[in-house]
């Protein structure tokens, strides 16, 4: 296929009249104004985009260059004639292409609900290859996949774009003025990916946005792309409200990477598949010590800060674990239906026994015992005790005082041997997916979002969706209770307490697996300009 029948193919995309009413960014800002229901914010004060249309369509929309820069150039993209992607039907997304929020519909006459804009490429892009000097940076904690999201970033500039300039910004947030920029070409990163960590560096904090942006404008930076948790996604809000204040051509994109997986909205974060595959091993091992040995107990501490996502998989795909312990789900050891039951029984029972426990389960049962410090780390987040060695401890010595069966207990924590491995096949796929969406988006002059995947769809995400809250294992959710059905572990929870969940995440609009109905969507997400992800 040439570049006139691909053109032919998407010359639809550039027409006024569209039948969701999507603000559409080649058409200028000034229909752009027109047709939203929500009025386009002063470079000052940037308000969400939502646009609304029948059947209780709506859509959360990012941000555009055009929003606060009228009548910016655009130019042909020259993917149209990469011989690449001549093959490819219809390689442009089509303007109105949008994403659900979710998927299952409750009543077949139920409201559309909340979409996000699909993310691709563009008919029409807003930066000439020579104009761009793109920037990465990395900032937090480590992750399997940083460095292929990073050499994907190069790469796909360079072929895809023709973009020769990209900076690396060393060790995080305060890299953009107080450190030294790397030169990032495909060839010096075309084997990063198969190393952990990152080139780049990272570190905790250090957000200053008047010196980060700065340091773009004096470098001549215009699109920078930041890869980072919740916190990281906050400082690239901040930026970007900085950025667009000033006025400046830059477009500011997020990566969200978390091993937790407690970034909202998204499907999951890259580097999680990984965290399970290699929290196998950890458990694997545990259950060989446990096994071997009479009345053995194998404690392995894995990732999980606020959410146990890393904990539940890996529980549900070892099928040797014998209880795993959450953030979200409170537990108790003491009386019936306790853990020091349930331990003793499953040793008089199997011999041997296998417990999983997230870093942030417990912590309020530690909390009474050891006097608790109030501290945080340079991102905010509270400074943990060590649950593991903790609960170990605490095993230890009620089998100890009670002398009903003597037990010997291996304590196991994988947690920075899982952070520092590189990312598997999986991921891989997933950070060049994240990456090529991301590089598209900024292309086409979109601006303050997150590049990630919903119901398996790439999509373009505004900041605010992605920094309001955390994503949590809801425990009266399936996936919990089939954990609970392969542990065969107590849910440590009385009638009362379940009933006080079920109401708290009002069951009459859940659907089964968390999900919530279109009428609610419809019903509440409208009326709020930061709508609350269900």
């Amino acid at each position: 296929m040439d570049s006139s029948s691909i053109n032919q193919n998407n010359n639809h995309a550039a027409t006024a009249s569209k039948p969701n009413g999507f603000p559409d960014p080649e058409l200028g800002s000034e229909a752009t104004k027109l047709r939203s229901p929500v009025a386009m914010a002063s470079p000052a004060n940037s308000q969400p985009k939502v646009v609304t249309g029948t059947a209780g369509y709506i859509l959360e929309d990012v941000p555009h260059l055009t929003d606060y820069i009228p009548d910016l150039p655009t130019y042909p993209n020259p993917l149209q004639d990469n011989p690449a992607y001549s093959v490819v039907k219809q390689y442009f997304v089509h303007v109105d292409d949008s994403v659900p929020r979710r998927l299952v519909v409750v009543h077949k006459d139920g409201a559309r609900g909340v979409h996000f804009r699909r993310a691709g490429p563009r008919q029409k892009v807003y930066f000439e290859a020579d104009e761009v000097q793109a920037a990465i940076v990395t900032c937090g904690g480590l992750c399997p996949g940083l460095n292929t999201v990073i050499r994907e970033l190069v790469c796909s500039l360079h072929h895809m774009y023709g973009v020769k300039k990209v900076l690396g910004i060393n060790g995080g947030y305060r890299g953009f003025y107080a450190r030294n920029t790397i030169t990032l070409t495909p060839k010096n990163v075309n084997n990063i990916h198969k190393r952990g960590g990152t080139i780049l560096g990272t570190s905790r904090g250090g957000h200053d946005t008047k010196k980060i942006v700065d340091s773009i404008q004096d470098r001549g930076i215009n699109q920078v792309y930041i890869i980072g948790g919740d916190g990281t996604q906050r400082g690239a809000s901040a930026i970007f409200e900085e950025v667009r204040r000033r006025g400046l051509k830059v477009s500011v994109v997020g990566i969200p990477k978390t091993i937790d997986n407690d970034i909202p909205v998204i499907d999951k974060s890259f580097g999680f598949d990984t965290a399970v595959e290699e929290a196998q091993r950890a458990i694997n091992a545990a259950h060989v010590e446990a096994e071997s040995v009479e009345n053995g107990i194998g404690v392995v501490k894995l990732m999980g800060r606020y959410s146990g996502f890393i904990a539940m998989y890996a529980t549900l795909a070892s099928r040797d674990v014998d209880c795993c312990l959450i953030p979200e789900s409170p537990f108790y050891f003491e009386g019936p239906g306790g853990l020091y039951e349930y331990i003793e029984r499953r040793l008089k029972e199997n011999g041997h026994m296998v417990i999983v426990i997230a870093e942030g389960a417990g912590q309020e049962l530690l909390s009474e015992s050891v006097q608790s410090m109030s501290k945080q780390d340079a991102s905010g987040n509270k400074l943990l005790q060590d649950v593991g060695l903790w609960i170990s401890q605490k095993i230890k010595d009620h089998f100890a005082e009670t002398k009903t069966l003597p037990i010997t207990l291996k304590y196991i924590d994988p947690t920075y041997m899982i952070r520092a491995i590189p990312s598997n096949a999986s991921d891989n796929v997933y950070c060049t997916l994240l990456a090529q969406s991301a590089i598209h988006g900024a292309m086409a002059g979109y601006t303050g979002y997150t590049s990630g995947l919903v119901n398996g769809r790439q999509t373009y995400i505004p900041f605010y969706r992605i920094t309001e809250r955390q994503n949590h294992v809801v425990i009266t959710d399936r996936m919990w209770a089939r954990l609970l059905s392969s542990t065969n572990q107590p849910s440590f929870w009385g009638v009362k307490g379940v009933d006080e969940e079920k109401k708290g995440e009002e069951p009459s609009n859940q659907l089964p697996d968390g999900h919530c109905s279109n009428d609610t969507l419809a019903n509440k997400e409208i009326s709020r300009i930061h709508p609350p992800a269900c």
